[in-house]
């Protein structure tokens, strides 16, 4: 039997240089690794001074673009593949994410999750299945997969914001508005943005309106 599968990245200690309060877990997106993201945290951290940020690289090396990482393969693009690869991957996200709140001494009420594009797929995938729900979940330019299931395996039903560009080439906002049909759907308390004019990307909009769901959500 093979080892389990453990991952590393980047990490940001809190910008008030105190012991963390929160931590925020950041999740690439295909051919990408955590450096791409752990940025992120930078620019949060004003508002999150409390927060340590860690931008794990995914288990695989992408298939598409080899210098970067991927959670699973898009195949052929078969949906129910798409979803075996996610299940795959799950574990050893939620082993990362366990070893950083127990690295912060915290739990995961005091979490929270952002995920990009593929990101995105992980971080729903992983968020609501976990024991106890996390303060948040943040997905920018994904996509649900396997909405099916949710009714039967959703576990925690944390508050969720997703994002999304009207120009967006790689995966149109449609698949945001299926997601918070199958969310709202499961009871999961679901909030969106549309961001005109952006295409596959993170733009200022949608990180500030991020940015004040994550204070609002670790102040509940």
């Amino acid at each position: 039997m093979s080892a389990p599968v453990t991952l590393s990245g980047p990490r940001l200690a809190p910008a008030d240089g105190g012991p963390a309060r929160q931590l925020v877990v950041l999740v690439h997106g295909l051919g990408a690794d955590g450096n791409d993201l752990i940025g992120l945290g930078s620019t949060l951290a004003p508002l999150l001074p409390g927060a340590a940020f860690a931008a794990p690289n995914a288990p695989e090396r992408c298939d598409m673009a080899p210098s970067g990482y991927q959670w699973f393969s898009l195949g052929d693009g078969d949906a129910a593949r798409r979803s075996a690869g996610a299940r795959r991957a799950a574990p050893a996200l939620d082993r990362f994410i366990d070893g950083e709140l127990e690295r912060a001494g915290l739990d995961d009420a005091r979490l929270a999750l952002i995920g990009f594009s593929q990101g995105t797929m992980m971080v729903l995938h992983v968020g609501v299945r976990r024991a106890r729900p996390c303060a948040g979940i943040v997905g920018f330019s994904g996509a649900l997969l396997d909405p099916a299931s949710l009714d039967r395996e959703v576990v925690a039903k944390p508050p969720i914001l997703l994002v999304h560009g009207d120009s967006d080439d790689l995966i149109p906002a449609t698949a945001m508005n299926d997601a918070v049909a199958s969310l709202g759907a499961a009871g999961l308390s679901t909030r969106w943005h549309v961001s005109a004019g952006t295409g596959h990307a993170i733009d200022e909009a949608g990180l500030r309106l991020a940015a004040d769901f994550l204070v609002r959500a670790f102040a509940a």
